[in-house]
């Protein structure tokens, strides 16, 4: 088995673990980009979702912008500022389909949902279930990225109500689920401080999350 091989683990059908998937040196390339991309022309900001409450990240959507208050992608933040969604990197693209690929999947990101969590940061369970029925339909993986402190992430089942497993996700992992697994319910309930290595001299997490929106 090769070195991939074994720091891959399946955690359930169609959901898999890719732990020490990026070196520190491309942690460190990405903290960069993550944090200028949050500060720029087009920055991160507190969602308000539907209902009246505030998110617990600082978020940017790249590629298409997901609105909180309508659970729908648009080509605008009309939630907020009305500000176009600024491109994705095609580094970001392809690092997205390396880890599907690691996964035994493929995808075509089209879209990429970056956020910083602070100290104070999570995120309730949920399904990501706003892509276009034919993306849902066959599956298409939601690959997630971990840059800076651990966070316990929270993976669970197709109801809000099945058990959940609780997982370290620490730099430089990625975490892949589609197929059947891909409705399943997931979140983050806490962000260990002091834990990202300390080449990247950050406190807090960058999370990518990258989806295909359409076939």
């Amino acid at each position: 088995m090769d070195r991939a091989g074994e720091l891959t683990t399946q955690v359930a059908p169609g959901a898999h673990h890719l732990r020490q998937f990026l070196s520190v040196d491309e942690q460190r390339t990405l903290v960069g980009q993550c944090q200028a991309l949050l500060n720029g022309p087009v920055p991160g900001y507190v969602p308000v979702v539907r209902g009246g409450g505030k998110m617990h990240v600082r978020m940017l959507c790249l590629g298409r912008h997901w609105n909180g208050k309508t659970y729908r992608y648009e080509p605008t933040r009309t939630d907020y500022d009305n500000l176009p969604a600024p491109p994705m990197p095609d580094g970001f693209r392809q690092l997205a389909s390396r880890a599907a690929t690691t996964a035994g999947m493929s995808i075509d990101a089209d879209l990429c949902i970056l956020n910083f969590y602070d100290d104070d940061g999570r995120m309730g369970l949920h399904q990501d279930k706003d892509e276009s029925e034919r993306s849902l339909a066959a599956g298409l993986p939601v690959v997630s990225i971990s840059i800076g402190d651990t966070a316990r992430f929270l993976f669970g089942g197709d109801r809000r109500r099945d058990p959940v497993e609780a997982i370290p996700l620490e730099s430089g992992d990625a975490f892949v689920f589609g197929g059947p697994a891909r409705l399943r319910y997931h979140g983050v309930s806490r962000i260990m401080r002091g834990t990202a290595p300390p080449e990247l001299a950050m406190n807090g997490r960058f999370n990518l999350t990258f989806r295909q929106y359409d076939l």
